[in-house]
């Protein structure tokens, strides 16, 4: 496919000036409050009050396009994007020039479903910076299917990765191809995680796989950056429990990202109907999925379990959007660092699917307090978005067959 940079200030649909509104607040313990706001001037839908951060104007640019589901973004030592769209490439971009070129050397996978080559991330060493970990959906010889995740080194001349190797793969097989999860981080000690979904079991009690330390279904993984499992996980000395397991009770996570000061792990997980939620992952926790829950179930509005308040054994959620809220199912996510936006230093991002929004968060210690959503206009699934670590801009990917990479820049 010829993709040609479609580079504009004005963006795909002219250059937007976004303001942070000033109103409730919409998260768990709040008025839940989470629906367009169609009378906003720059016809974005907002969520309560995003902060006193002055009004903050940017450029929204295509770098190139002509994507097929693009799913995550990652940027190299040199500055260039990585890009993985789900039906199985892994793309190199030069985010001036817009060129892209394929990358050979990535696993086969299965991209039935939701599932295909998914998350993509650097290895952590700054020593030894050629690692490129991959996760993806792939099937065994009965055709079930799980979570992946693996690692090769990068070629940036040959545009290759050499010697790819499976790392783990989340136990077990699963004749579904829904709630991969699928989303990776590295800590500052260079652990692993990986979020792996709960593959759409719908038994919603007790018994259910999120709530079952035997199985690797709806729980945070940790690994070692070789694929080993660390001596001090939580549930080692468990003979029930799997070793890799970090956190539980997860329904379909696909955001995940460190604080830059605190290094607290972030993640975000769909709901059923309503019930997203963005958490703060700690050590062997539990976030109540489906025991505990803000959601309700798909067309009945009944709720799931009861409410995190209603349990001592499980972590409420940073933020929620609970039954009749709207929700706003949540993707990829980044801390912004200020370097090209300084009003929006520390503040969370949240690409948004069902939404059509980016939204952004006000976070304060262990809490988002605020909720404001961009880009509604331009009607995209955004699945993730992403900060150049150099320029300070927002990259976004957008879930379509043919679809842009974008960013954001000060106006």
């Amino acid at each position: 496919m010829n993709r040609r940079r479609l580079l504009s200030i004005a963006g795909l649909a002219g250059t937007g000036a976004f303001a942070g509104c000033v109103g409730n607040g919409g998260g768990f313990g709040g008025t839940g409050d989470d629906v367009d706001n169609e009378g906003s001037a720059e016809g974005n839908g907002v969520d309560g009050s995003a902060g006193d951060d002055p009004d903050v104007t940017f450029a929204v640019e295509t770098v190139t396009s002509g994507f097929s589901n693009p799913w995550a973004i990652d940027f190299l030592p040199a500055g260039d994007l990585l890009v993985t769209e789900r039906a199985g490439t892994l793309n190199v971009i030069d985010p001036e020039s817009g060129e892209v070129r394929p990358v050979d050397g990535t696993p086969e996978v299965d991209a039935r479903g939701q599932g295909g080559l998914l998350d993509v991330a650097l290895g952590p060493t700054a020593s030894d910076p050629d690692w490129v970990y991959l996760t993806y959906s792939a099937a065994n010889a009965a055709g079930d299917t799980a979570t992946h995740v693996g690692r090769g080194r990068f070629d940036p001349d040959g545009a290759r990765l050499e010697g790819f190797e499976r790392l783990h793969a989340a136990g077990p097989f699963v004749d579904s191809t829904g709630h991969y999860g699928s989303r990776i981080a590295f800590d500052a000690d260079e652990r692993l995680y990986v979020t792996v979904g709960d593959r759409q079991f719908k038994d919603f009690g007790p018994d259910h796989v999120a709530q079952d330390l035997g199985v690797e279904l709806g729980k945070t993984l940790r690994l070692e950056a070789d694929g080993s499992v660390p001596a001090d996980n939580p549930f080692v000395d468990d003979p029930d429990a799997r070793d890799a397991i970090f956190s539980y009770g997860h329904r379909n996570a696909q955001g995940l990202t460190v604080h830059p000061d605190t290094g607290d792990l972030w993640e975000s997980e769909y709901g059923e109907q309503d019930g997203d939620e963005i958490n703060v992952l700690r050590r062997g926790g539990n976030y109540g999925w489906p025991v505990a829950d803000e959601g309700c179930t798909y067309g009945s509005g009944e709720p799931i379990g009861v409410s995190h308040d209603d349990r001592e054994d499980v972590i409420a959620p940073a933020y929620s959007w609970p039954c009749g809220s709207g929700g706003f199912p949540p993707g990829g996510m980044t801390f912004c660092s200020g370097a090209a936006f300084p009003e929006w230093e520390g503040d969370l991002f949240v690409g948004g699917l069902a939404s059509r929004a980016l939204a952004r968060l006000t976070v304060e210690g262990r809490e988002a307090t605020g909720i404001e959503r961009l880009l509604t206009d331009r009607e995209w699934r955004i699945r993730t978005v992403a900060e150049h670590p150099d320029t300070g801009h927002l990259y976004v990917a957008v879930d379509a067959d043919d679809a842009p990479i974008a960013r954001l820049t000060p106006a």
